[in-house]
C-alpha cells in the first residue's frame, strides 16, 4: 500500500488474513476526519487484494472504539451545514467501504464499543466480544440521532426493532452478556482468547472456497434489502449458476471422491 495509515496498524498473521487494529488507545481509539480517509482508502486497496480472505477489526488498549473523538467535535458546530455534511459522508463512506468489502469481517471487540464504534462493530459480519466488551448508542446523549452510520439500519435487523429502540432511545450500556443474548454479537470469549477465537473463525473461512464464501456474503447482505422471496431466489441461483462454472467447485468434487481436503484456487 502506497500510504502508512497514522490511525491503525495492519498485520498478516497468515495467509489470507489481515488484522486492523485501531491505534489511538491514549484516546480510546475514537475516530477522527483522519481515520475515516484512512479507514476508506486501506478498505479499498484490501479489496483490491486477490488473496485476502478474511478481514479482522479489532483494537489496541482497553477499547475497542469510543466513537467520535470529543476533542474533534468540539469543532464541529464551527464547520457550517456543508462542512458538516462533508465530515459526515466521509464516514460514511469509510464505514460503507468496510461492510462492502467481498470478504467477511470479522469485529474482535476488546473493550468499549459506543456511538461510531457501535457503528464500525455493526458493519462487521461477525462479532466476537470479550467479556470486558461493552456497548453504547450514546448519540442521544449529545444531542445527536442514533440514525448515523448505518446504526439505525443495521441494529434493529441483529436485536430486532423494540430491543433497538429501547437500546436507542436510552442510550443505556449494554455489556457482553446481554449483547450475546440479543444477539449483537456472536459469542463471548475469555479476553485473553479473544483474538486467538476471532483467527481460529478465519482460519475456518479460509479452508472453504473463496467464491463461495465472497458470494455467500454477497448472498446475505443483498438479500436483507430483497424486496420480496422471489427477488432472493433470483439472486441466489444466479450466483449458484456462476460458483459451478469455477475450478474450485470441481476441486471440491474431486477431493470428494479421493477423500482429501480440497485445495482452493479462488477460480
Amino acid at each position: 500500500m502506497p500510504d502508512t495509515p497514522t490511525t491503525f496498524r495492519l498485520e498478516r498473521p497468515r495467509e489470507g488474513v489481515v488484522v486492523l487494529t485501531l491505534d489511538r488507545p491514549e484516546r480510546y481509539n475514537a475516530m477522527t476526519a483522519d481515520m475515516f480517509r484512512e479507514l476508506e482508502t486501506t478498505a479499498r486497496e484490501l479489496d483490491r487484494e486477490p488473496g485476502l480472505r478474511v478481514l479482522i477489526l479489532t483494537g489496541a488498549g482497553k477499547a475497542f472504539c469510543a466513537g467520535y473523538d470529543l476533542a474533534d467535535a468540539e469543532k464541529l458546530p464551527e464547520l457550517g451545514a456543508l462542512g458538516m455534511l462533508d465530515l459526515q459522508e466521509r464516514a460514511a463512506r469509510a464505514l460503507a467501504a468496510i461492510r462492502g468489502i467481498r470478504v467477511p469481517v470479522i469485529a474482535a471487540v476488546n473493550g468499549a464499543a459506543a456511538g461510531g464504534g457501535l457503528a464500525l462493530a455493526l458493519a462487521a459480519d461477525i462479532r466476537l466480544a470479550s467479556p470486558r466488551a461493552k456497548f453504547n448508542a450514546a448519540f442521544v446523549k449529545i444531542g445527536l440521532s442514533a440514525g448515523d452510520l448505518g446504526t439505525s439500519w443495521l441494529l434493529p435487523r441483529l436485536i430486532g426493532p423494540a430491543a433497538a429502540a429501547e437500546f436507542a432511545y436510552t442510550a443505556g450500556m449494554m455489556d457482553a452478556e446481554k449483547a450475546e443474548r440479543t444477539g449483537l454479537v456472536n459469542r463471548v470469549v475469555p479476553e485473553e482468547e479473544l483474538l486467538g477465537a476471532a483467527l481460529a473463525m478465519a482460519e475456518q473461512i479460509c479452508a472453504n472456497s473463496p467464491g463461495g464464501v465472497q458470494l455467500s456474503k454477497r448472498a446475505l447482505q443483498a438479500n436483507m434489502e430483497a424486496s420480496s422471496y422471489a427477488a432472493a431466489l433470483e439472486l441466489e441461483n444466479r450466483g449458484q449458476a456462476l460458483l459451478t462454472r469455477s475450478d474450485d467447485m470441481a476441486e471440491a468434487l474431486d477431493a470428494f471422491r479421493a477423500k482429501r481436503a480440497p485445495i482452493f484456487s479462488g477460480r
